[in-house]
């Protein structure tokens, strides 16, 4: 595969998956792991060198939990 077919695949994949998170829909990739939108709650920040309390508003967040056979290689620093 050439190198402009290979990025107009990756371009194909990674808008498809922007359009699931738009919708708030997970991706899983099976051997990869799992992309998800999450929702912060509201919360109370204290600026650390004023003391002044600030309301965070809620947000939505990019989440990624990744498989469970990339998390023990990573834990055994990468060598099976």
């Amino acid at each position: 595969m050439k190198a402009d077919e290979t990025q107009k695949l990756i371009n194909t994949v990674l808008g498809a998956m922007g359009d699931c998170f738009q919708e708030g829909n997970a991706v899983q990739l099976p051997t990869f792991g799992l992309f998800e939108v999450k929702k912060k709650l509201e919360r109370v920040m204290v600026n650390p060198t004023t003391g002044q309390r600030m309301l965070v508003p809620p947000k939505l967040v990019l989440a990624f939990k990744p498989n469970v056979t990339w998390k023990d290689k990573i834990k055994k620093g990468g060598s099976e």
